[in-house]
């Protein structure tokens, strides 16, 4: 149990930072404040949560370390429910003390073309880093993945935020999406590109360190 609690607390303050700083923040000042936020908050919540559920807070980085072999099969659905719970309240507590929603008008087509893109070249990324720095023999004990992982969120963020949101997280897809911050009708196109990016960073690891077991 202790472990479902930590991935909902932790997936909890990510959302709400992202729902704070874009919600509460003027425009103006958003773009170059919110990415800072949130890789700070994710890089804070793995450090602090790591030691207990291996602080995941992301239904595709569950995938990707159920695929590696680091994660049971049984932790994976408890682990993305704790999630998806967490990004949901989290939602609904950024607009309460914002006062603030948005109505986001869907993607086009080719607008959703290039978020699938995007959103699956910065989920790999995210869930390579992981797996490199969380859970490989040849960095364990390190020090630094917490700060690993934050920068890759903020470095996504920043690159294709503009083009998809930014989430890299079907847990964070969900709670954008009830903040109105992403329409409900683009949602697949965060499910399939985080979760495919997330199978491919799986077996990318595997098939690099095949002696990694």
């Amino acid at each position: 149990m202790k472990k479902y609690v930590v991935e909902f607390i932790g997936t909890f303050f990510l959302v709400l930072t992202i729902g704070c700083t874009v919600l509460g923040l003027p425009p103006a000042v958003a773009p170059i404040v919110a990415p800072l936020a949130i890789g700070a908050s994710l890089m804070v919540m793995v450090f602090a949560g790591g030691h207990i559920s291996g602080a995941h807070y992301n239904p595709a980085v569950t995938l990707a370390i159920w695929i590696r072999g680091k994660c049971t099969a049984l932790d994976v659905p408890t682990y993305i429910l704790a999630q998806l719970i967490g990004a949901g309240a989290a939602a609904y507590a950024a607009v309460y003390l914002t006062g603030k929603d948005k109505v986001t008008p869907p993607f086009d087509f080719l607008q959703q073309m290039r978020a699938l893109l995007a959103e699956f070249l910065f989920t790999f990324a995210l869930c390579y880093v992981v797996l490199n720095t969380a859970t490989s023999k040849g960095t364990a004990g390190n020090s630094f993945y917490g700060l690993a992982i934050g920068f890759t969120v903020m470095v996504g963020a920043f690159t294709v935020g503009s083009i998809s949101h930014g989430a890299f997280n079907p847990a964070v897809a969900v709670g954008i999406t009830v903040m109105g911050l992403s329409n409900v009708y683009d949602i697949w196109v965060f499910l399939v590109a985080n979760f495919a990016a997330a199978a491919v960073a799986g077996f990318v690891f595997r098939m690099l360190n095949p002696e990694d077991k």
